[in-house]
């Protein structure tokens, strides 16, 4: 999930020295969505891994 979020800034970084403002702005908005979700998940594993039986 990372991989993604870090495959679309580096788009959205091109896009956007290369002057493509609509598909730097959808790229980089993917970006935020996946990086959210890659947070949400990683503190979920956190919280369950600490379980002890």
């Amino acid at each position: 999930m990372l991989r993604w979020t870090i495959t679309f800034i580096i788009l959205a970084i091109i896009a956007g020295i290369l002057g493509f403002g609509g598909i730097a702005a959808g790229a980089a908005g993917i970006a935020k969505v996946l990086f959210f979700i890659f947070i949400v998940l990683f503190i979920i594993s956190l919280i369950t891994g600490r379980k002890k039986i």
